[in-house]
């Protein structure tokens, strides 16, 4: 099991990837399951959809259930939950640090951390100085990763990734993708995720593919 992984795409502004972020890491160490955190910019997927902002502000009915759907699920996992003003947030600076500090062994808490401040702290993402104090409190440094973030390159990579989820089929977040390429969406299909990323890397399934 432990050669397993399974790739976590989220966007810092969606609002089911926050209870997401918060429950997958313990339930894929205790499946022997990598966690790969992929941010990517969920307005670009949305915009080649016809969107110009969140469905759930297009479809106030559908806002609203999700708002509180979101309560119900969050109570259930006892998580506190703030409701973002605006919503969404710009995730584009937070989600370029993520990229930036990809390879760093605090790059899941980071992105845990984010997620806390945009909806359970109601503060604003997009503003350097959360981001930095984000950084910081993970142990990194939190002015050199604000400049990073800046660079042409790691700006490159944001945009390489929010195409290669385009070309994955992602259409929402959070989504998680298995080795095999296995696709699942939302934050109730977390568990089938981890078992099947379990299952796509066995020697069973290997021999009859």
């Amino acid at each position: 099991m432990s050669a397993s992984h399974l790739d976590f795409w989220f966007d810092f502004g969606s609002t089911y990837s926050y209870p997401a972020a918060e429950r997958i890491r313990p339930l894929a160490d205790a499946a022997g399951v990598a966690v790969r955190f992929r941010p990517f910019m969920l307005g670009a997927i949305f915009k080649a959809q016809g969107w110009n902002t969140s469905p759930f502000n297009i479809y106030p009915s559908k806002g609203r259930y999700m708002w509180r759907d979101l309560a119900r699920i969050c109570a259930d996992l006892d998580l506190p939950l703030v409701q973002p003003d605006p919503f969404p947030q710009s995730s584009l600076l937070a989600a370029r640090v993520a990229v930036a500090a990809a390879d760093q062994d605090w790059i899941g808490d980071y992105c845990v951390e984010v997620f806390r401040e945009a909806f359970t702290r109601g503060h604003p993402i997009a503003e350097t100085s959360v981001i930095e104090g984000v950084v910081a409190r993970c142990g990194g440094d939190g002015r050199l990763y604000i400049e990073e973030a800046q660079r042409t390159e790691v700006k490159d990579r944001l945009r390489a990734e929010t195409d290669y989820a385009a070309n994955l089929g992602i259409f929402g977040a959070p989504t998680f993708i298995a080795p095999d390429g296995e696709l699942f969406w939302g934050n109730d299909r977390l568990e089938r995720a981890i078992a099947w990323s379990i299952g796509s890397v066995s020697p069973a399934r290997a021999s009859t593919t």
